[in-house]
Order: structure tokens, then C-alpha cells, then sequence
């Protein structure tokens, strides 16, 4: 263990990493970033991730920006060889993260009831599309599946002006939610193990995340608007679009002295809260007759600087560019055998030790020697 990861907070926990695809290698490199010694298991041959593009020098970049910092064994769980293998390393370990189908860690000889009899104080994990129990837990699903039957597409495209068809899927957010989740409540359960001595097990779905994602949305599923909730959107510039959010009074008032329309404070449609939000578009067609006559950036500047919250619309190339984010050094360089590349650290931070991204992307099977004697007849 180098100096650096001994003093992250996490620094001497172990876990057994047995996910794939987002939600649980995104819980797992969370742990990692926060100094847990991370195990991921891969199948012979390797997770299919690892052929996600984009790919440089048969290398995916996706794949390492899930699981920088994690160590790699190479194991069949199919074979009995592979699975009492990794029921002894799962005795060394604090923490187990899983996210199969339910059912399939049971018929593996890899579920919580048979490791916790290896190690009671275990804090076992799994994520899963639809939960443990309940009369779908065996769907399969991935994220669109989830965002689908959760209402949340349904949402969007009714917030949509002229849409006919639900969005399509491409910000995974039903993955990343469950495994933020998912880490959260690994570190209430191991806060429990603390004081308690006992392990845990967590059931986490992705279903279940995303429905709390949608607060206004389940009250309104419950009790009827007496007008339409106002949506935050987007008014043209010159070369582009911005959003503005004048959502307070002060915030509206500021509005008004960027665009030089004090008028609007009379008005009889925006001089009260509820008058703007009622009739928040005819606003939002006020103030776009001013920023349609300004860059986007220029539009940004002058309403940002008198308080109005404001941000013109770009793209994630750009973003990553950004002098703030360059300067709160959000991104961080992590190497591979192709060369290197950036990725996110944590959305937080702490005061006194760095939990920001560490170490290299493994290659398959470069902690095999974790598995002990029986790491050939395991598929090594």
C-alpha cells in the first residue's frame, strides 16, 4: 500500500468486487477512490467492457474510467475450482459488491448467507434492476429498461414542446444513481459493523433509485396541479442557446436591470412569485427578444455577474475545458498500457487527504496470485 492510499479514509478495507458493466464497477471505483483495496473478478477472457469503445491499442478507455485503481483476478465462477477460490478470498474481505441477476450469487455457491458464515461481520452488496423481491425481481433490465418502466421517459418527453415519442437513453443515470446509492449505504453499514460487530446485507435498485429521483413528479402522480408546473428551458442567442433560472425575487429583480426592462416588475403576469411561474414561457419569450441580440457567452457573462443564475449550453468537450473545473482539478490523467487518459474524481471533497482518482487500470488477471493454489483449475 503506497503512502497516499494509506491515508485515504477508506485505507485497509477490503472488497470483493464481482460487478460489471456501470452500477457496481461505479460503486466499486467510488470505494477504491476512497483507499479500499478493490478486487475485481473478471471471467476468462475478461469483463466485455473491456471491449467497450472508445478503444486505443485494443485498450477501452470506458472500461478504465470504471475501474482505475481496482486489482484484477482472472477466475471462472462457473467452475468449482473458481468459486471455492473466491469463497477464501471472500473470507478476507470487508466488503463484497455484486450486481447479478437475483438468484444467480446463490446458485454460484456466492451469496450473502454463505460468505456471512465465512465472515459474520461481512458487508455483502447487490444491485440489481429490480430489487431482490417483488414479482419482477428476475427481469432482467439495464438502465433504459429502468428509466422506461420508472415513468421517468414519460416525464421528459411530456416537458418536451412537440415530441411524439419518449427520449432516447444516453446518460446512464438509473447506473450511476444505484451505485451512488449503493456506496452511501455500504458506508452506513460498515458505520453500523463499527459499533456493533455485525455485518449487513444491502439490497440496492435501480428502480427504487430512480423513483426518488423524481420528487415533484411522484407528488404530482398523487395530488392535481392547479396549473401546469413551469419548466426551466432554453432562449436562443445569437450563436446558441442559454437557460436562465430568475427563480427568486431578487433574482428576478437583478433580471430586469440586466435587460433594462424594469416594466416587468409591474406587470401583472411576473410581479409575483406565482405569476411568474404561471407564466414562466411568456417571461422566458421576454427575455429571449434580449439574448437572441447576444452571443451566448456574452449572455452568460452580463446576467451571471448580476446574480441571475445563468449558463449557455455546451458540449462535454467543452465543459471538461472549463477554467473552473481545471482549477478545482476535477479531472484527473490515470494510465493504462495504451497511454493515458482523464476521468472524473469524486464529487467531493475532504480537507486533509486526497480522495481524487489512483492508480493504473489493471491488467485481466494481474492479482491472480490473490486466488491462492487453485487459481489454474479455476480457469487461470
Amino acid at each position: 500500500m503506497d503512502q497516499e492510499t494509506g491515508n485515504r479514509p477508506l485505507a485497509g478495507l477490503r472488497v470483493l468486487d464481482l460487478t460489471r458493466v456501470v452500477s457496481g464497477p461505479y460503486c466499486t471505483r467510488m470505494l477504491a477512490d476512497c483507499g479500499a483495496e478493490v478486487i475485481k473478478v473478471e471471467p476468462p477472457g475478461g469483463e466485455h467492457m473491456r471491449r467497450k469503445q472508445p478503444v486505443r491499442d485494443g485498450l477501452s478507455s470506458y472500461f478504465g474510467h470504471l475501474n482505475v485503481g481496482k486489482r484484477s483476478v482472472e477466475v471462472d465462477l462457473y467452475a468449482p475450482a473458481g468459486q471455492r477460490a473466491l469463497r477464501r478470498l471472500a473470507a478476507t474481505c470487508d466488503v463484497v459488491v455484486e450486481n447479478f441477476r437475483p438468484g444467480v450469487t446463490a446458485a454460484l455457491g456466492l451469496d450473502y448467507p454463505t460468505l456471512a458464515a465465512i465472515r459474520p461481520d461481512l458487508v455483502y452488496c447487490s444491485i440489481s434492476g429490480f430489487g431482490q423481491d417483488g414479482p419482477r425481481a428476475r427481469q432482467p433490465a439495464y438502465a433504459p429498461v429502468i428509466h422506461a418502466t420508472c415513468g421517468h421517459d414519460l416525464a421528459v418527453m411530456q416537458y418536451q414542446r412537440g415530441q411524439d415519442r419518449p427520449p432516447a437513453t444516453g446518460v446512464y443515470y438509473a447506473d450511476m444513481l444505484a451505485g451512488i446509492y449503493a456506496f452511501g449505504a455500504i458506508q452506513t453499514a460498515l458505520l453500523a459493523r463499527g459499533r456493533s460487530g455485525q455485518g449487513e446485507y444491502i439490497d440496492v435498485s435501480l428502480l427504487d433509485a430512480m423513483v426518488n429521483l423524481m420528487v415533484p413528479e411522484v407528488q404530482e402522480a398523487q395530488f392535481a396541479m392547479p396549473y401546469p408546473r413551469w419548466m426551466f428551458r432554453p432562449v436562443r442567442a445569437a450563436d446558441g442557446f442559454v437557460v436562465a433560472t430568475p427563480v427568486s425575487a431578487r433574482n428576478f429583480e437583478q433580471l430586469t436591470e440586466v435587460v433594462d426592462r424594469p416594466d416587468w416588475r409591474q406587470d401583472p403576469r411576473f410581479a409575483t412569485p406565482t405569476g411568474r411561474e404561471r407564466h414562466w414561457d411568456a417571461l422566458m419569450a421576454e427575455l429571449e427578444a434580449w439574448t437572441s441580440q447576444r452571443p451566448a457567452a456574452e449572455c452568460e457573462r452580463l446576467l451571471a455577474t448580476a446574480g441571475v443564475p445563468c449558463a449557455r449550453y455546451r458540449t462535454v468537450a467543452e465543459a471538461m475545458r472549463d477554467p473552473h473545473l481545471v482549477e478545482r482539478g476535477l479531472f484527473r490523467r490515470v494510465d493504462d498500457d495504451a497511454g493515458g487518459f482523464e476521468v472524473p474524481a469524486l464529487p467531493f471533497r475532504f480537507a486533509t487527504v486526497d480522495v481524487g482518482v489512483q492508480g493504473r487500470v489493471a491488467e485481466l488477471g494481474a492479482d491472480n496470485g490473490l486466488l491462492g493454489s487453485e487459481r489454474a483449475a479455476a480457469g487461470e
